[in-house]
């Protein structure tokens, strides 16, 4: 949290954040742009970012991406906010509002570090028990097959995700379809992707999820950014802790 508030703090780098919100999926040229400073400027502030984990890059061609990533923001509401003002700052889990340039497909990029071996992050995201602990309750069901169906069931059996498996590399990628099955608006929507990728580094993972493959900014595009920064730190608690967060409306 200690580098979240820091990077927080210069002026400079909330703008860089509230540019990103305007528009996801920047290049450094594209954000250097937008301000009065050198390139190796922007760079230095970008490098803070990241590493706070409010930026993540991914690169697509030749070119390296910036995308705002609301997790770390997303755990400071659900550890200290969310106790003493709830209601005056729910809004803060839908910080990241992508407007994509025209002729570029949307995607959500998140970024996360838990403490914890691949191996148990694997679990916690194939593993039914698992994942009804953070993923609103609904618990995965797959053989974990390329070409196989998943599915997240609610409780009473209700599907509220479809979709079907891509790439199985345990413990380090998964990559699946997805189709909000429970929402009336995003059901019709095509299937989108996503992608988890786990990178080990000590006594940490990296988690980072690449929602991809929109048609446009759809009933599902829009959906999708309000839960995933609940699911991951649902996933970050559960793992680190032993505890589920509170039901959140997101």
């Amino acid at each position: 949290m200690k580098d979240v508030f820091k990077a927080l703090s210069d002026p400079t780098r909330r703008k860089l954040l509230d540019a990103l919100r305007k528009r996801d999926g920047q290049t450094l040229t594209e954000l250097e742009q937008r301000f009065e400073m050198t390139r190796f400027g922007i760079m230095k502030h970008l490098r803070i970012l990241e590493r706070a984990g409010l930026v993540v890059t991914h690169r697509s061609g030749r070119e390296k991406l910036h995308y705002l990533n609301p997790t770390p923001i997303r755990s400071i509401h659900d550890r200290w906010i969310s106790k003493y003002a709830e209601p005056w700052v729910a809004g803060l889990s839908t910080l990241k509002k992508v407007l994509e340039a025209p002729m570029e497909k949307p995607r959500h990029v998140y970024q996360i570090w838990i403490r914890t071996t691949p191996q148990r992050l694997w679990e916690a995201i194939t593993q039914p028990d698992e994942t009804a602990r953070y993923f609103f309750g609904t618990k995965v069901e797959s053989d974990w097959k390329p070409g196989s169906p998943i599915v997240h069931a609610e409780e009473n059996g209700a599907h509220a995700l479809d979709g079907e498996i891509v790439e199985v590399d345990p413990p380090r990628k998964l990559v699946t379809t997805l189709i909000l099955t429970h929402d009336e608006a995003a059901k019709n929507d095509r299937p989108t992707r996503v992608t988890w990728l786990i990178e080990p580094n000590g006594e940490l993972c990296k988690l980072t999820l690449i929602h991809d493959d929109f048609e446009a900014e759809t009933a599902t595009f829009r959906q999708v950014d309000r839960g995933w920064p609940y699911i991951l730190s649902g996933l970050k608690t559960w793992i680190e802790t032993g505890t589920s967060l509170p039901a959140a409306k997101v």
